[in-house]
Order: C-alpha cells, then sequence, then structure tokens
C-alpha cells in the first residue's frame, strides 16, 4: 500500500508519516532528503532523527530518491520529503523530468508500504518570480502524479488529518 501524505509546512505530515509507519511491519526505512545547509536546517534533522529514535534505518539520499526506494523496496519505507527534494533539484541543476519518471517508476513497483510526505503548494497565490512558479508548478505535478499512483492520499492541516483518497464513503 502506497500512502502520499499532503500538507503545510509544520503542519504534522512527519509525525503522522511516522506513527503511522511504526504500526506498519519492521523492517522500517527513512529516506531523507534535507541536507544541513545552515543552522535552522540542522536543528529540524537533529529534532526529526530524535523523533525516529533507533526504530528505522536512514538512508540520507538528497538527489538519487529512486535508487534509494528500490534499495529499501520490500521494507516499511516513509519519503521525507519530496518538497526538499525537488528543490534539491533545482538547486543542483538536476533534470527533474528525469528524475521524477524515474521515481515514479519505482513508486509503482514498490512492494513494501510506502509513506511519502510532500508539502501542498497549490493553495498558495501565484509566485512572484519564474523560479519560484517553476518550482510549485514541478511539486504541484509531481503530487498529482503521485496522488494517482497510491492507494490512499492525505491532507494534514494544523494535525488534522482529513482522507481525500480513498474518499469516505465513496466506493
Amino acid at each position: 500500500m502506497r500512502t502520499l501524505i499532503l500538507g503545510g509546512t509544520a503542519s504534522g505530515k512527519s509525525r503522522l508519516a511516522l506513527r503511522m509507519a511504526l504500526s506498519a511491519p519492521s523492517p522500517r526505512v527513512f529516506i531523507a532528503t534535507a541536507e544541513p545547509t545552515d543552522q535552522e536546517m540542522e536543528e529540524k534533522i537533529a529534532r526529526h532523527r530524535r523523533e525516529r529514535g533507533g526504530k528505522f534505518l536512514t538512508l540520507e539520499e538528497p538527489l538519487d530518491l529512486a535508487g534509494a526506494l528500490r534499495r529499501s523496496s520490500g521494507r516499511t519505507t516513509v519519503v521525507d520529503c519530496l518538497t526538499v527534494w525537488v528543490g534539491n533539484l533545482l538547486h543542483y541543476g538536476e533534470d527533474p523530468e528525469g528524475r521524477f519518471r524515474d521515481l515514479v517508476e519505482e513508486v509503482k513497483t514498490f512492494s513494501g508500504r510506502l509513506f511519502l510526505v510532500s508539502n501542498e503548494v497549490g493553495l498558495s497565490p501565484v509566485a512572484p518570480d519564474p523560479l519560484t512558479r517553476r518550482y510549485v508548478n514541478l511539486l504541484g505535478r509531481l503530487n498529482r502524479t503521485l496522488a494517482s499512483l497510491c492507494e490512499e492520499v492525505l491532507l494534514v492541516v494544523a494535525g488534522c488529518v482529513i482522507p481525500l483518497k480513498p474518499f469516505p464513503g465513496k466506493p
């Protein structure tokens, strides 16, 4: 089963993914996409490591997310997060389209329990600069594609979970 967890910054997405993964079978893998680029990010990464404790094998992979997913197939896996990953691709001058295709293929064939964490950026106003608009459009398209592949899609707002797929009351 594949679950996409969407939400805003600090909405509780990561915490929900960890909680759900801890109720899924072992072994568990956490694929971290963030890099400690400044003190604030270092503190956030350290906080997330403390929250995971020793209950997950952590793979730190800022770019080759498809490869990390391939290596963790068959296990309960949390990817945190796609938002940072897309930013990394742009920062390092990678080809987002090619990386997206590779990731989508791995998600399609993934054999374990998968939790993908991403920000929902489509609720914001249109960005004033081309790079930010490109980023928001890329992430929005990736989120839509992954939502179509996932059996479950959840939206987290202020720590509250809203199921989007399957929609309650619908077949």
